[in-house]
């Protein structure tokens, strides 16, 4: 069975093939850099999941509500009824746990590291600023609301909008605004989080 016909056995297949390419590259180059094995994988697995993560954030922003709204003002067009009943649903679960991972995967690495408190207090639990913890822990403290927006915010108003849960009229609307307003605050704290988490592993920005 060829595994690129499934969503699961294509990343099944993705996960085998980079697993054969470190057993075959033993201790080289790709193994010898960073602080062990586990780091790295947490890493990878943290890295893996805050992609599918702002992949979707992204996409609902620059491409599924502006679709949406084009569509909404198209008196002669198909709708977006497609799009609602077939698309966002799937979509937003890949969103609401592809953001839990990556927090998780996250709190691990630092957990790992022995930087959890310290990167929440910022890098200032000691006499002299942390500038990694600092550099990460904004990161960590912009993930911590978005994964909350995602989860209190933008996912039971979804549900509303989407028809999952019965709303009157109003609550949709309401729904609507709030869910967008927290999707747009997300892909705004998008940006520094990218900062800090590249900034912490590539040359302190702060």
């Amino acid at each position: 069975m060829n595994p690129l016909k499934s969503i699961p056995g294509t990343i099944i297949a993705g996960f085998v093939l980079a697993i054969l390419i470190l057993l075959a590259t033993g201790d080289g180059p790709i193994t010898a850099i960073g602080a062990g094995k586990a780091n790295s994988l947490i890493i990878w697995l943290h890295v893996f999941a805050g992609i599918i993560w702002i992949g979707l954030l992204y996409y609902f922003n620059f491409v599924q509500v502006p679709a949406l709204g084009a569509a909404a003002s198209d008196d002669g067009g198909p709708g977006g009824a497609g799009i609602t009943k077939y698309v966002a649903p799937r979509a937003l679960l890949w969103f609401r746990w592809s953001a839990a991972a990556t927090w998780v995967t996250g709190a691990a690495f630092l957990m790992h590291r022995g930087e959890l408190a310290n990167a929440f207090m910022l890098g200032m639990g000691g006499e002299v600023t942390n500038a990694y913890a600092m550099t990460i822990g904004i990161g960590a403290w912009l993930g911590t609301v978005m994964l909350f927006n995602v989860w209190v915010l933008i996912w039971p108003n979804q549900k509303k909008v989407l028809g999952i849960v019965k709303a009157s009229a109003e609550e949709i609307a309401a729904s609507k605004n709030v869910a967008f307003m927290a999707s747009r605050a997300n892909t705004l704290m998008s940006i520094p989080l990218i900062m800090s988490m590249v900034g912490a592993g590539h040359g302190f920005i702060m």
